[in-house]
């Protein structure tokens, strides 16, 4: 039944829990959590080591990094900034393992996604409230920047196959080329396993993405090995397969049965089923034409908005204040 059990979602956290759920333990793979009860502001790190945990995972070998916050998607910009402060520290402990610390780092940030769908504007968004540099720098030198040892960071949006006829990592690699960044970022929406994630979660990860693969689409990947550089991955969940959203009513179906004395013995039933054969029996039951439908808030507008101005602040943050630091060492 494991076998079946293939879950839509980006989240290497949610991968990792559903093992953990039908009692499986996944050599190889490690799960660091912390809490901050101050902020709200779970932290979860997945280290995937082997091969092996990499095959059972469904995800490359590196590590990858979840933030939850429950109040994300409040219109709070103080508490906003705490997390965007969370995300540059993280960012910088990444590239920091990546990256030597003895130069000036040339970036080349990706906005993936289609700025028309706005579940998927993600990064694009993030892109529009960027500060670029590369282009200041290389005109009036780096003391243009107001800082001593600047960040070259450029950025692009190169849209969906549909739009462009290309594959994302086919236009990425020509601008690798032509720039030679020492790190690509690539900011994109993700799809979820559990509903109350979206939003409210931002996923790092060192081992690139493939864009699209949360929702069937699967494009080439970008990673190290297909554009010549380190790439680190940045998404925000905002689309649940509608199976997912069957399943949590499941849930509460079931919750709610074992208050019924007429219907506890089928709530029981149903209760005593596991994670992944719960889904299966869903995925055999709904409806052909809903099986590949993929559900968003009604207020993902204002949350994308919101999502992208936190992570783009966490990334200005970031590059202003890096090479700074390395100098400091």
């Amino acid at each position: 039944m494991v076998e079946k059990y293939n879950v839509r979602t980006d989240l290497a956290l949610e991968e990792r829990e559903r093992f953990e759920s039908d009692n499986i333990e996944v050599k190889g793979v490690e799960l660091e959590e912390s809490y901050d009860e101050e902020k709200e502001i779970r932290i979860s790190k997945v280290i995937i080591r082997t091969e092996k945990g990499a095959k059972t995972m469904g995800k490359p070998v590196g590590t990858y990094l979840t933030l939850e916050a429950p109040n994300m998607v409040n219109p709070d910009e103080g508490y906003h900034r705490e997390i965007s402060v969370e995300i540059s520290a993280f960012l910088k402990g990444l590239i920091d393992e990546h990256l030597p610390c003895h130069k000036e780092h040339n970036v080349l940030i990706i906005g993936l996604g289609n700025r028309e769908v706005t579940p998927d504007a993600l990064g694009p968004y993030v892109v529009d409230n960027l500060n670029i540099t590369r282009h200041i720098i290389r005109e009036y030198g780096k003391y243009a920047s107001g800082t001593e040892h600047p960040s070259l960071v450029s950025a692009i949006v190169p849209g969906v196959m549909a739009q462009t006829g290309m594959e994302t990592v086919e236009i990425v690699r020509g601008i690798v080329e032509e720039t030679h960044p020492d790190l690509v970022i690539a900011v994109d929406a993700l799809a979820a396993r559990n509903s109350r994630r979206l939003n409210r979660t931002i996923q790092i990860a060192d081992t690139g993405i493939r864009p699209g693969s949360g929702v069937g689409n699967h494009r080439h990947g970008l990673t190290r090995e297909s554009v010549g550089v380190p790439v680190i991955a940045i998404g925000v969940p905002t689309v649940v397969d509608a199976v997912t959203i069957v399943n949590d009513t499941m849930e509460n179906l079931v919750q709610a049965m074992e208050s019924s004395k007429a219907l506890k013995g089928v709530g029981n039933v149903l209760k005593s089923y596991s994670d992944a054969e719960k889904y299966e029996l869903i995925s055999e039951l709904i409806s052909p034409h809903l099986n590949g439908m993929f559900v968003t808030p009604k207020d993902i507008d204002e949350m994308v908005k919101q999502t992208s101005y936190m992570i783009s602040e966490a990334l200005n943050m970031l590059f202003q204040n890096v090479q700074e630091a390395c100098i400091q060492k």
